[in-house]
């Protein structure tokens, strides 16, 4: 019960947060406010991978920040619906969108992770 309680409740705030982030960075007809939530959603949850997710620990902690917080804040539905529409019309806009979506998205993951990984390292050095 206490894992489901995390989950909704960092669901509940990371949609809150990538809602208002998603309506605030509009260029235009250019959704730049979801591509931000999505490559900051895949940052945070590869620091999040590396410092606490693959450690024994606090499972409730671990689904409300990981399955809760980082899946409400990010999103593939309205990734896909942006995609759609940007298709319609510009093709440029949709191919740095998507590019910038998908390749943005791992590279921050990864780049999350390895800082979370090199802070771990240094934090047993000492």
């Amino acid at each position: 019960m206490k894992n489901l309680a995390a989950v909704a409740a960092g669901g509940a705030a990371g949609t809150y947060l990538r809602f208002v982030i998603g309506q605030s960075m509009w260029i235009g007809t250019y959704p730049l406010g979801t591509l931000v939530v999505n490559i900051a959603g895949s940052f945070l949850l590869g620091i999040l991978t590396g410092s606490l997710l693959m450690k024994p620990g606090r499972t409730w902690l671990k689904a409300g920040l990981g399955a809760g917080f980082c899946g409400g804040f990010t999103t593939m539905s309205t990734f896909a619906s942006d995609t759609v529409l940007l298709a319609a019309g510009e093709a440029s806009l949709f191919l740095i969108y998507t590019a910038g979506s998908i390749f943005g998205g791992l590279a921050a993951a990864l780049l999350g992770f390895l800082f979370s990984t090199l802070l771990t390292k240094k934090k047993g050095a000492v």
